[in-house]
């Protein structure tokens, strides 16, 4: 059997250096990984994970668990999760949860059966005791936006703080009329995105000193940029006036867009939109998006390091925190 101390020998190189690569650790240089992962291959070398399990008491290899990897949002929180986490020496399994609370569930259930060290789930359906009971099986930090008080360790967004700030930077260009871009939330919730981030949506116009119109919550049933866009139509063909709309997502705010040059509105001489979230489109769109900027490798650190020490130690009480958030102004504000 070809042992690790083989590959190290074969490829000019110590022990360490050749499990540094094998476990995608970033401390290693292109030329000298190169060589390794030839020798690897030349050797026939495969890594003994259950070994590894029994020397450790880990396997290297942890779960995130999204609800739509095709969301450009999860896309590009996979992305971070799996590259900062390599840096730590990690490998990272991922699943789809489809939004819902059993999809939510399967997902820790199959952490458990792959024996990932532990799990960042983004939670949308689960409550905070079923979070209880979760994190008794497997080490788990969540990302998502309902109390779970105590019962976990959760990394939240600045949800009202950014919308506020968004509705604020609009009334500050001069809009007098701001419209609202959101699907509604489930009935009976009353903590999740949407609530907070219209609760700071309705808290910027207070502060701006402007009222409160119900025609300028865009008809949507989902926060997709198709409903956006036929929102954005409908209102228009109903004669609702209005200068500015904050929207939900960056997501939403490309569906505003396409529904106001529909209707012959310019971005943003007649209308200034402002999304969340700052997708790597937003940057690139045309006229490029402003958006609220939540500090999004802050908040995979965050994560990654709360796990990292629940799988040392599991006793302690959960943690929250907040991410910090930037307001970017691009062209569709200026």
């Amino acid at each position: 059997m070809v042992k690790m101390s083989d590959v190290a020998r074969l490829a000019g190189v110590s022990t360490m250096t050749v499990s540094n690569v094998v476990n995608g650790r970033r401390s290693v240089n292109t030329e000298i990984r190169q060589r390794v992962l030839e020798a690897v291959e030349e050797s026939g070398y495969v890594m003994n994970r259950s070994a590894r399990t029994l020397r450790t008491g880990t396997t290297g290899v942890i779960g995130l668990a999204v609800p739509a990897i095709e969301h450009a949002y999860f896309a590009e929180l996979a992305g971070r999760v799996v590259a900062q986490a390599a840096e730590r020496g990690y490998r990272v399994t991922v699943e789809q949860t489809g939004a819902h609370v059993q999809g939510e569930i399967d997902a820790v259930a199959l952490s458990r059966t792959l024996e990932c060290d532990g799990l960042i789930l983004s939670a949308i359906g689960i409550g905070p005791e079923e979070a209880r009971l979760l994190n008794q099986s497997i080490p788990l930090v969540l990302l998502g936006e309902k109390l779970f008080e105590e019962t976990v360790d959760h990394i939240a967004m600045p949800n009202s703080e950014g919308t506020r700030a968004a509705t604020v930077h609009l009334a500050s260009q001069g809009c007098k009329r701001i419209a609202w871009a959101s699907n509604p939330s489930p009935e009976g919730e009353t903590h999740n995105v949407v609530v907070d981030r219209l609760q700071g949506y309705r808290q910027g116009l207070a502060d701006s000193g402007l009222p409160e119109d119900p025609r300028l919550l865009v008809p949507m049933d989902q926060p997709t940029m198709h409903d956006a866009a036929d929102g954005i139509r409908q209102m228009g063909k109903e004669g609702v006036e209005f200068d500015g709309v904050v929207a939900v997502t960056d997501t939403v705010a490309f569906g505003v867009i396409r529904g106001l040059a529909d209707l012959g509105l310019r971005v943003p001489q007649d209308v200034r939109v402002i999304g969340y979230d700052d997708i790597e489109q937003a940057k690139f769109s045309t006229p490029s998006l402003s958006t609220i900027a939540p500090d999004h490798d802050w908040m995979v650190s965050a994560a990654l390091n709360l796990l990292t020490e629940r799988i040392k130690d599991s006793s302690h009480r959960g943690r929250e925190l907040v991410a910090p958030f930037r307001l970017i102004a691009r062209e569709s504000t200026s």
